[in-house]
């Protein structure tokens, strides 16, 4: 669970609310959820989500045949337009407010603005289709925003370890790789809660460093 340090601490990405008496203060925190197309990510907000989640899909058409590379994911139907929208409770503590990004290129004008004020992402990647989540870990890469890469399990998806994952992503040295199954609540739990901790640890270090 995310340190009692990293609840306490004051953050640019945090809104807090509370009574007033200092003892009902809670910490709602923006995640994204970013990745290559058909990796998973509405599948996932979807499965954390506590409200019925906000979506915005629409389904593929033979025009956009040449723009959405379905090669491994011919049993898609439907993409994302604009973005996913849910919240989960981690604890009484500590909401986490989710969005999902567009996987096709044509839609990344939108990130920007899904990022801003994000305290860290999640990037879900595919290992039939690894390649796909390499501009999703440059864009966060390149603003420093912490994230973790989740390796969805498909079934009749190629085996990797998260090394190999990692090594093969080239990711900065530290930067989590975790497996998970996006239709699982628990799993999905598991990665955010680490994502949490990763970005805790993340913004602490930096701000230790911009003091030191």
């Amino acid at each position: 669970m995310p340190s009692e340090q990293f609840d306490s601490a004051e953050s640019p990405h945090a809104d807090r609310t509370g009574t007033g008496s200092g003892r009902d203060i809670a910490l709602t925190l923006k995640i994204v959820v970013a990745g290559g197309f058909g990796a998973g990510k509405t599948t996932l907000v979807g499965a954390l989500s506590e409200i019925r989640p906000l979506r915005t899909e629409e389904l593929l058409s033979e025009s956009g045949r040449d723009q959405d590379d379905t090669d491994g994911v011919e049993r898609k139907t439907a993409t994302t337009v604009a973005m996913d929208f849910g919240r989960i409770t981690i604890h009484s503590g500590l909401s986490l407010y989710l969005f999902g990004t567009p996987g096709q290129d044509r839609f990344w004008f939108l990130w920007d603005e899904l990022c801003e004020g994000a305290l860290a992402a999640v990037v879900l990647a595919d290992t039939r289709r690894l390649a796909d989540c390499f501009a999703a870990v440059d864009y966060f890469e390149h603003r420093r925003i912490p994230f973790v890469v989740a390796v969805n399990r498909f079934a009749d998806a190629p085996a990797h370890t998260e090394h190999d994952v990692a090594h093969a992503l080239d990711l900065d040295r530290g930067t989590p790789v975790v497996l998970c199954d996006a239709r699982d609540r628990d799993s999905g739990k598991d990665v955010l809660i680490r994502t949490v901790e990763y970005a805790g640890r993340m913004h602490t270090a930096r701000l230790l460093d911009s003091v030191g």
